[in-house]
């Protein structure tokens, strides 16, 4: 973040954290945080909510982790109460642009 006054974005970094692991199931948290513009210990915390909230699981793989995205669930907020998280995932991980 460039830390302009005023400056604000669509995205949140829990989503940005999110579309990581859904294009790259076994990301390090390192790779992660550099891919978002966030420290490795924010990455861990975001990780962490993502996990308790349901979207995510970890599961260890010898000295690695292997997120599993559990898509059946939708958005948290009020508003996109109604939008699953696998149609935010599909639109934001779509590799060529196609839906």
């Amino acid at each position: 973040m460039t830390g302009l006054a005023g400056q604000w974005y669509f995205l949140t970094n829990h989503a940005r954290v999110l579309f990581v692991i859904a294009r790259d199931p076994v990301a390090r948290l390192r790779d992660i945080a550099e891919v978002c513009h966030i420290t490795e210990r924010t990455a861990q915390s975001i990780v962490t909510d993502l996990e308790q909230a349901g979207y995510v699981r970890r599961e260890r793989e010898g000295r690695r982790t292997r997120y599993i995205l559990c898509l059946e669930g939708t958005l948290h907020h009020p508003a996109e109460a109604h939008v699953p998280v696998r149609e935010l995932l599909e639109v934001f991980t779509s590799r060529d642009g196609q839906h």
